[in-house]
């Protein structure tokens, strides 16, 4: 079969980087991140998250090819802020989000297994 491996879809190859960056030489202030072994999960999110900071004027993302396991996201912001700094902001913001919602989400679980536990103690 014609098929890659399904491990490289996910496995970074040794001596790629995960991220990588080039700056946009026409465009003051804009750039292009190829992120390894990831897919619309992470572009779109990522794209979002660009989109919420002021100092961004463009986020996008692509898949250049279904069979080549990466995405390129463009950014363009003001001259309050650069790509990196952008990139990097959306990226600590969505690392903070994610932390609170698996918080909630296991304060959840533990209320659900304790109100279970007491309705098996009154025999319902």
């Amino acid at each position: 079969m014609n098929a890659p491996d399904r491990y490289e879809r996910f496995v970074v190859p040794d001596g790629t980087k995960k991220v990588s960056y080039e700056r946009d030489t026409k465009i003051v202030n804009a750039g292009s991140f190829t992120v390894e072994r990831e897919d619309h999960t992470i572009g779109n999110i990522l794209r979002m998250q660009l989109h919420r900071d002021p100092n961004v004027l463009f986020a996008g993302y692509k898949l250049p090819h279904p069979l080549q396991y990466k995405i390129l996201v463009r950014v363009h912001t003001n001259s309050h802020s650069s790509p990196p700094q952008a990139y990097k902001q959306a990226i600590d913001d969505l690392d903070k989000e994610l932390e609170y919602l698996k918080e909630a989400f296991e304060d959840e679980v533990k209320r659900a297994e304790a109100g279970n536990q007491h309705n098996q103690h009154q025999g319902y």
